[in-house]
Formats: structure tokens, sequence, C-alpha cells
């Protein structure tokens, strides 16, 4: 496994630096976090290491055996099914498989020179694993969640967070040596995301990851990198970590920050004292020491929002929502169906699952955007409810940042600098009109102005997308001091983790409540799994020895040795009597379809994994024994082709 050497880059767009003297290596096994604010760099750094971009200066070395496999933020295919899509991944190796069948006809039909080049184009194929592709393609697109019915739909028709996947599954297929994943986790829901998880740390190869989901990073990185002050600074560990020897850092660096600003005063003030008398010569010596001395800069620190301090919302009734037997559906199909739920006052509330599940229907159902077709909805006495959208309607496209806190909420230049500030805009940024934002900035905008509505009670939808790190953390800092009552969705584990007092999932029309953070609800999801594996484990075993009494087991031996016997009698005679070259053929397709068969197994194994399977017994069990017969399946092939290699 090769190793990936970063040797002094540096970039810039005409005067404007990006970034310079950026080392650092990834090795194979490396999981390997990139991270830094919006606009840093790091999409153009890592396009400079696929050699996409030119640096303007510094080295990239990699071996050119090595491959790289790379998911970017935008999907970009070509015409045709999921399954097509998926093939070109393999164009290389179809052709060799194309032209390996045509060598083999030439031979058939008396070339016989063409032996030598026959043998190296097989080797070759055999190399690429090439009677694997189909299974290869089919093992990771199952692990991402498509289905057989899915290989014939047309690309184009699928949604944003399936083009993501698609575009994982192709950087994927291939198993390069380096995956190079730009915010993978974008439109994946938790479940995606946490198999996503897995794959990368069991990946043998070398790992880049761009991202902005601290939890993800938490899972997977190994060692950090992040992209600051035009520079970056390597940190082993995963996220947390990071973040713990980065704050260590800092507070030394502000230590010494201070002792040398108390030497400088001390220094300066010995100078004056004694510039013009006796001692002269020896202050024109500490002002020689003080003009040498190297200044320790501090990075600016974050500004906090504690608007709250001074300005709580008013004060509501404790029971702040309600709704009773809600049902919506469009058409004559239910979202969700009987929902009920109670939010109290002081509630810091999580709603998630799985993408379709309804998440976004109900927030809007409880706002009154839609109607419900049933039930009752009851909003508490003085609640004032304020609502974040993801397509932030309440923006001002032709205003300044400034003048849209200013002219929105009356308060002065200074007052609204300090607001906008805590949420990252400073100096000339807020004279910007909203329209030329980025996504993530009117994101911020629109967070700082709702919390700024005076409402009590906020229902937010996906209110960190879009975001970086550091306006992530402005927002939990700012739902952290807010003391009204909130409701979320988000995909943010680490988000949720950190502001969210409850935790709903909404998944299959049915609400379930866990009183704690997510880390809490995963926590009682997993026992939750084991209890129910071991209910089915006991089921099985129980189904088992009712089979065994139903029939004596000598009986049932001797019937399944005699029919293996009579299959086993019947296949040798066929294979005696192929022709050499259709038992090579047979033999190749007998390990394409073992492959395909454990394909379909792992397949299997994903479904068994699924808490909406695992919530479904009947279900469970159904895939169970699917499972079992697959694994008896490829048992039964392994035969045969053994078999067929021992006549050869």
């Amino acid at each position: 496994m090769g190793i990936l050497k970063v040797n002094g880059l540096k970039k810039a767009f005409g005067i404007d630096e990006l970034f310079h003297d950026v080392n650092f290596e990834v090795r194979g096994g490396d999981k390997v976090g990139l991270v830094g604010a919006n606009g840093a760099g790091k999409t153009t750094l890592m396009k400079i290491l696929m050699g996409q971009e030119e640096a303007d200066g510094g080295s990239v070395q990699l071996d050119p055996a090595e491959t790289i496999g790379y998911v970017q933020q935008q999907a970009d295919f070509g015409e045709g099914t999921l399954y097509d899509e998926f093939r070109r991944a393999f164009d290389d190796i179809i052709e060799l498989g194309e032209r390996k069948r045509s060598l083999e006809k030439r031979i058939a039909a008396g070339e016989e020179e063409l032996l030598d080049t026959y043998g190296k184009v097989v080797e070759r194929f055999e190399q690429l694993n090439g009677y694997e592709f189909d299974s290869r393609i089919k093992k990771v697109a199952y692990g991402l969640g498509f289905t057989d019915d899915d290989f014939q739909k047309n690309v184009e028709h699928f949604s944003g967070g399936q083009k993501t996947r698609i575009c994982l599954a192709k950087a994927l297929l291939r198993e390069p040596d380096f995956l190079f994943l730009d915010e993978p986790t974008n439109h994946l829901d938790i479940g995606m995301i946490e198999w996503l998880e897995g794959f990368l740390r069991t990946y043998r190869g070398g790992v880049l990851i761009i991202s902005h989901d601290r939890y993800f990073l938490d899972k997977v990185a190994t060692r950090m990198v992040e992209l600051e002050n035009h520079t970056v600074t390597s940190y082993e560990g995963n996220y947390t970590y990071f973040m713990r020897v980065k704050t260590a850092r800092r507070e030394a660096l502000k230590s010494a920050y201070e002792k040398q600003q108390e030497h400088i005063k001390k220094t300066e003030e010995y100078i004056r004292k004694y510039k013009a008398g006796i001692k002269s010569k020896q202050a024109r010596g500490r002002q020689s020491q003080l003009n040498r001395l190297e200044r320790i800069v501090l990075p600016p620190e974050a500004a906090s929002f504690n608007y709250f301090a001074f300005h709580k919302p008013p004060e509501c009734a404790q029971r702040v929502a309600e709704l009773e037997e809600v049902t919506f559906g469009y058409g004559s199909e239910p979202v969700f169906k009987d929902l009920s739920l109670l939010i109290r006052n002081g509630d810091g509330v999580a709603l998630v699952g799985p993408n379709g599940a309804g998440k976004t229907t109900l927030l809007k159902v409880l706002v009154g955007e839609l109607e419900a077709a049933k039930g009752r909805i009851k909003i508490g006495s003085r609640v004032k409810i304020g609502y974040f959208s993801q397509q932030h309607e309440t923006l001002h496209m032709d205003m300044t940042v400034l003048d849209e806190i200013i002219y929105t909420y009356g308060v002065d230049e200074e007052q609204a600098r300090r607001y906008l500030g805590a949420f990252l805009f400073h100096g000339d940024e807020v004279l910007r009109k909203i329209g030329d934002l980025s996504g993530g900035e009117q994101s911020r905008v629109a967070f700082l102005k709702l919390m700024l509505t005076g409402a009590n009670f906020l229902i937010l939808d996906e209110p960190t997308n879009h975001l970086d790190i550091p306006a992530r953390e402005a927002v939990e800092e700012a739902l952290m001091a807010y003391p009204g009552t909130f409701l979320a969705v988000s995909h943010d584990r680490y988000f949720l983790d950190k502001v969210a007092n409850c935790t709903l999932e909404l998944d299959n029309g049915m609400l379930t409540e866990y009183s704690g953070n997510y880390s809490y609800y995963l926590m009682k999801k997993e026992a939750e799994r084991e209890a129910e594996e071991e209910a089915r484990l006991e089921a099985e075993a129980a189904k088992h020895a009712e089979k065994k009494a139903a029939k004596p087991a000598a009986v049932e031996q001797q019937d399944a040795a005699e029919k293996a016997a009579a299959k086993e009698r019947a296949e040798a005679g066929k294979i005696q009597s192929m022709s050499d070259a259709k038992r090579t053929e047979m033999i190749q397709r007998a390990e394409a379809e073992i492959a395909m068969a454990e394909a379909e197994l792992k397949g299997l194994e994903f479904q068994m994994n699924q808490p909406e399977v695992q919530a479904d017994p009947a279900e469970s069990q159904r895939i169970a024994e699917e499972y079992a017969a697959k694994e008896a399946e490829i048992e039964e092939r392994y035969a045969k082709w053994e078999r067929l290699a021992a006549s050869e």
C-alpha cells in the first residue's frame, strides 16, 4: 500500500492567498478528516491532490499505479439505468472480458499461436477480479440500500440523497487505494451514514474526508488535518480528540501571550523611566531587544450569543404543543397515522428518522402549513412559534445583512453588528447583499433572525444544513443559551447530542419517545435490538427442536444422504461428458455464481440489521430464513465448483 505525500503546497487566486506551506501524508489504512471553515480551500486542496487543479507551488507524490476514488458534492452522471452507471466503473474489465471471449473463439477455431496472448489477457482479467465485478456491484449497491428494482431505473429519477449514494457506490466499486470524499454524508439519512461509518472503518486503503459532520468524523477519523489561517495543522485522533488538543494548545498560547504582554509592559515602563537618564544605554538595549521580540498573535475569539441574558422570551403554558391521534397523508396513503405527542415548556426535542419518514411533514402540520386529515393539534396559551424552514422565505434578498437586522428589529448598528458577529459576520461582510450569500451564510442570517423574534417555541428543520463547523457551534451555543422550547429535525448527530434532552423517532408512521439526547437514544435502540435478536434466536432454536422431534434423526440423515448421492452421480456424469472448453467455462460461471450469491448474502445481512426490520418479528423471521437458505445455496455451489475443478 502506497503513501500520498503532500509537500509545501500553496495556492492563490490573484492576490488572495488560499493556503501555503501545506504538508501532510495519507497512508494505507489512514482515515484523515480535513476540516476548516467554508471558503478556506478544502475542496481546492483535494482537487490539487487528484491533479484536477494546478498548485502554485509544492508537490504531491503518489505512485502512478495507485488509484484514487473520488466522491464529489455534486453528482455528475451519464444517461441510462442505475446498473448502466455502475457498470461504467468497470469499462476496462468489460472490454478485457470481451477480448478474452474473442480469443477463446479464435483459439477454438485453430489459431493456437494466440495461446500466449490469451494467457496474459486471462491473467490480467483475474488480477482485476473480472469474474466478480457483477457481484461487486450488488454487494456495494445492497450495502448502500439499493434494490434489484432500482437497477432498472434511470439515474436522473433518483433523489438528491440517492444520487449521493450512487456517487459513493461508484467510488467504492473498484476498491481504490485512496478514497477522497467531499461531504459524503450530505443528503444521507442516519441509517446510511452509520453504514458508511462501518464500511470506512474497515476500508484497507487510505481515506481523506472533507466533512462538517463531527459525529461522523468521531466515528471514522484516525487523524485530523485542519486548514486554518492559510495553512494546515495535523492532529492524531478523531474530531473530539483534535478539539481537546486544539483547545489545550490555545490555552497554552493564551497563557504565553499574557506573560509576554506583561514582559512587554514592564520593559516599556523601564524604557520610559530611564531613556534620558543615567541608565539610557541599558534602556536602548532593552528597546533593541523589544524590537527583535517575535510577538505572539492570538487567533480571534469566537463571539458569543448573549442576547437572552437581557431579552428573555415571554413565559407561556407548561403544555407548549399537543398532538392527539393526528393522521396526515397524500391521497390514500398516510405518511403517519394516529400520532400523539406532548411537548412541555423548556424541552429541547430532537426528531429523528429515515429520509421519507415524514419529519418535515410533521413540522409543517404542527405550524399549520399543512392540515391534518384527522386528530387534534393544540398550541398552548401564550406560545409564540418561530419556524426555521430550509427555504429561508423570511430573508429579503435585496437587503444587506446589516440592514436586515437593523430594520427588522429596530436595533442600532452597534447592537446589530454584535449579534451578527456572534454568527460569524465580521467587518465589511455585514454589508453584502443577502442574495449574494452562500446557502450556509443565508442559513446563519435566517437563524439569527429567528432567535431575535421573541418566539418561545422554535421549530427547526435542518438548522445546520450547509453550515461549516464554526457556524454549527454558533447555532449550538445560541440554542443552549435559549430559555424557551424547541423541536429540531436534523441529521447532525453531534448537534443533537449537545442541544437535545429528548429524542423522538418517527419511523413507519409511528412515533417513539426516548427521554435523553441522541447518544441515549442510540443506547436504548441497541438494547432493544439485542433483546429482539435474543428473542429471534430463541424462537429459531425452538422451531428447530420441533422439526427435529417430528422426524427421527437417523431417517432424516439417511434421506438427505441418498438425495445428495443421487445428485452427485448425475452431475458427475454430465461433467465427464463435457469438452475441456465447456468445463472451463462452467468453472468460471460457477465462480461468478458463488461471488454473486455471497453478495446477495451481504444484502440480506444489511436488511437484517435495519431497525425497521428488527422491529417487525415476522419480517425479521422471513429474512432470517432467506439468509439460512442462501448460506445453504452457497455451500452447494462451492461443492459443485469443487467437483468441476477436480475433473480437470
